[in-house]
Formats: structure tokens, sequence, C-alpha cells
């Protein structure tokens, strides 16, 4: 990097700084802070809820599995996303809206002590705030990753600089600053983006390589497989289940998304919106990364340093801190709209039963502790950072795919089923023991079992296996011993009903939150 690429860096902290503090002017309240009060256009949304999903994870670890494995990297994840999504536009996207216009709540899960009760809110809300620690705490180690790559400057010191930038943005302007730089992070995606897939193109000119005739290039044997290595068809499987519970709500940032939409309609225009981008954009982000074993050899065995590599060699500066610039945007935006979902979900849902001063604060304590817990959520993210790479998380794709994927079902299925009707008689007894036996089956397919087994456990697994266990005890419970009393049948049709006279009469949850049983 040059003094024109650190200039583009710079400015672009700059401008998102200067967006937290304009849409300060908007946040009056708890509401807006999570859910910018019912009032963001389906299309804001949209690009909102697509640019949350990113993160520099992309450059890194998928940069590294369509080095080592060519499109499957395209395969086995954005396009089930979009699928998920695609499916979840219609069966959550205006449900999850209705959480916010029927029921009055700020945070997704703050539902779930009327649905269930106060020890399933709990034990997901917890639960759910610990893995997104470790979540974006990957985040954090991947965008310093790339930032070491450029710079030389260590990965804490990386770490330190992107966490305190995202924790001024967001802290100050809420959801409102989240999606409005989101939006703005997307113009830069996009100009980099397709700059990188132009410069590409034209180095392959250059070495006399065909647009299509690269794939016959024997550094490319094999990389125009679908499913290849541990990315099989049980993975592919599995992942689309993880991602339609996940980037539907079940990682709580893409749930603020449909909540902020004035209408459920709105919600479901979003999530359409968002379904389509990761259909479509994704392909050119991954193009130089498949061409990638063409123009650079990687220094890592993982292959992460490939895309960092490929554009110090291929992009003029200037360009080069644009997609800098672009590594940032994508990082950035899902770690403040997660830091603002998980600050939602301690300040509606935890502080109220563990702090009994809590149950009286007025919308502007409210507001100051969700600021507090906002900047108290990055700081441990960022600490959390520090230890990728350990014997304890090993490296950020394992983090992402095997820490993330695995506990995303447990955490995700009492959740998102929960508003559905045909799982209307699975009540407390079903949430409790799907979450917990899938935490346990999660840690004995990892660890035990794992450990036993000549070879490892396969990835496919290790991810698939929790969310199946989960799944079934969810449903079978519910058959078992159902629990669809009154109220709760109540809430589930206040969620699935546009018809306010139909509709079952649901209290207020606002100001609603019980007492910690003893």
């Amino acid at each position: 990097m040059n003094g024109l690429d650190w200039a583009v860096l710079i400015g672009y902290f700059g401008v998102m700084v200067a967006i937290g503090v304009w849409s300060h002017k908007r946040v009056d309240d708890v509401s807006d802070f999570f859910t910018a009060g019912g009032k963001m256009p389906w299309w804001l949304s949209g690009i909102s809820h697509h640019m949350s999903g990113y993160s520099a994870v992309m450059f890194t670890g998928y940069a590294g599995i369509a080095y080592t494995y060519g499109v499957t990297s395209f395969v086995t994840w954005s396009f089930p996303i979009a699928l998920g999504i695609a499916i979840g536009s219609k069966l959550f996207a205006p449900r999850i809206n209705r959480l916010r216009s029927r029921l009055h709540v700020a945070s997704p899960l703050e539902y779930l002590k009327n649905r269930y009760d106060l020890k399933t809110q709990q034990a997901l809300a917890w639960s759910g705030m610990l893995l997104k620690i470790v979540d974006v705490g990957a985040k954090w180690a991947a965008i310093a990753t790339l930032l070491s790559v450029f710079t030389g400057i260590s990965l804490n010191q990386g770490i330190l600089i992107t966490g305190t930038i995202t924790a001024v943005y967001c802290t100050i302007g809420g959801l409102w600053a989240d999606a409005l730089t989101e939006l703005g992070q997307f113009v830069i995606q996009l100009l980099a983006g397709v700059a990188m897939f132009i410069a590409v193109i034209v180095e392959l000119n250059d070495r006399n390589i065909g647009f299509l005739g690269a794939w016959d290039e024997p550094a490319l044997q094999g990389h125009g497989k679908p499913l290849v290595g541990p990315y099989g068809t049980v993975f592919l499987l599995a992942f689309l289940f993880i991602k339609l519970f996940e980037y539907n709500g079940g990682m709580l940032n893409q749930a603020q998304r449909y909540m902020a939409t004035p209408t459920p309609k709105e919600a479901e225009r979003s999530a359409r919106l968002s379904a389509l981008l990761w259909l479509v954009w994704p392909v050119v982000l991954f193009f130089p990364m498949w061409m990638s074993p063409l123009l650079v050899e990687s220094k890592k065995p993982d292959g992460s340093d490939s895309y960092g590599l490929m554009t110090e060699q291929l992009l003029p500066h200037g360009l080069l801190g644009l997609v800098i610039v672009g590594f940032f945007s994508h990082t950035m935006a899902m770690c403040s709209s997660d830091a603002n979902a998980i600050a939602a979900v301690f300040t509606r849902d935890c502080a109220p039963v563990i702090w009994k001063r809590a149950r009286t604060w007025n919308q502007e304590q409210g507001l100051r502790v969700a600021r507090i817990a906002t900047v108290v959520f990055l700081g441990l993210s960022m600490a959390a950072a520090t230890q990728v790479n350990s014997p304890a998380f090993k490296d950020i794709i394992t983090v992402v795919i095997k820490w993330v994927a695995g506990l995303m079902g447990p955490m995700a299925i009492p959740m998102m089923l929960g508003l559905l009707r045909p799982f209307r008689r699975s009540g407390p007894t079903a949430a409790l023991t799907s979450w917990s036996m899938g935490l346990l089956a999660f840690w004995l397919v990892n660890y035990p079992i794992n450990w036993n087994v000549d070879g490892g456990v396969p990835l496919q697994y290790q991810v698939s296996v929790p969310l199946a266990v989960s799944l079934v005890l969810y449903i079978v419970i519910g058959f078992i011993r159902p629990e669809d009393t009154p109220g709760r049948l109540a809430i589930i049709e206040k969620i699935n009903s546009d018809d306010d006279a139909a509709a079952a009469v649901v209290p207020d949850q606002r100001d609603s939150v019980p007492a910690p049983r003893t």
C-alpha cells in the first residue's frame, strides 16, 4: 500500500463514522436503535440483509476453499444461502416482521418467553450471545489477516483498528447507521468486485489463457466439479438447512432486517432481493478466486492468503485501496449488525431477568444501556479474535464452518420453528431438550467421537448431526408431550395472521418481562 491506498482507506473510515453521527438524529428510543422503528424501506432492508451476511472470511477462508477446490466454494456456500433465503421469504420473513408490528418486541428472542417460557428464552439468549462472540471474533481475525498482508501490521493491531471504528458508528446510530453504512459498503463492494473481476480477465488474456479455456489448465484440474473433498452431498444438504435457519433470523441480525420494514409484505420483498443478490453477486466475487491458482502461489497451506496476494499483484494503487476497503465493508457490515442484534437480546431479554432495576428503565435509560451493551459485545468479540488460530479454535474457516454452522441448528430451531403453526404442539420441553441435546451432540461428534475415529469424523457430519438431533427431538417431543396452551396458540395465531380480527389478542410484550423464577 502507498499513500493513495491509505487515503482511500482513511476516507472510508471517516465516511462510516459520519454516517453514524448523522443516523444518531434518527434514534429516539430502543425501538429506533434495534429495529429502525419499523420504517426502513424494503430495498434498503434487502441490501442490508445481504451485506450483513458477508465478512472478510469470504476473502480468506472461502478464498482458500476456492483456491484448493474451485467452484464448490459457491455451490456449498452462497447458493444454499440464496436458496434458503428465497424459501424463508415466504416462510419466515413476514412472521418475523409481525413480531415487531403485532407483539411490539425489539429483540427477535423477546417473544420466546410467552411462546415457550422464561427458561427457554434465557437458554437461547445466553448461548446465542456466546456463539456470536466466537463468530464475530473469527470475522475480526479474518479482516486483520488481510490487513496484515497489505500493511504488515500485527493481527491484534488490525483487530483493534477495525473493531474501534465499527464500535463508533454502530453505537451512535444503531440499526439505521448499520443499514446506511451497508448501503455505502454495497456500492464500494460493487466497484471493488468489478475492478478485480476485470483485472483477472485482463491478466488471463495477457497470459494467452481464455475466459473459458482457463478451466482446461492443469492447475485447475477438478476445480469445475461442484462437490469435492469434504464438501459433498451431505454437507450441501446440511448447509442448506443450516442457512435456511441462520440467514432468515437464527443468527438474529438478519431477523432485525425483517423486523425493520413497515409491513410483512415488505419484509418478504426484502428477503427476495437479498436472495437474488446472493445468487448472482458472489459469482463475480468468486471468479478471481477460482482463477487464483493460475496467477499466484499461496504461502499458506489452506490458501487463505491467495486473494490478498493476487490483489497486490494485479491492481494499481488506488484501486488496491478500494478493494481493501471492500474487505472492510464486508466485515464491518456483518459485525456491526451482529453487535446491534446481541445488544437487543441483552437489553430486552437478559438484563430484566438478572437485574431488577432493568425492569423499570425508561426509554432514555434503555437506549443508554443498549449502546453500552454494543460496546461490551464488540470488546469481547475482539478478545475472542485474538484466540483464533489457537489450539482451541484452530483456523478461521474451522471456526466459521464447524463452530458456527455446527451450533446454529440447536439454537435456531426452537426460535424459527416456534413461529410456524405446524409446530404449535412443541412447547418448552421440546425446545429445551432439542437445544441441550443438540449442543451435546456437537460436543460428542467434534471431540470424544472425533478423537476415537480413524481420520476423524468427516466435516459434513460434524455440522449436520447436531442439527438433525435438534430437529428430530423438537418435532417428536412436540407430539409425545404437546404443550399447546391457549396463550401459546394465541401468540402463534398473532404471528401467522394478517387479519386483525382473526388473530387472537396477545398482551403487548414491551413491558411484560416477568421476574425470574426462584
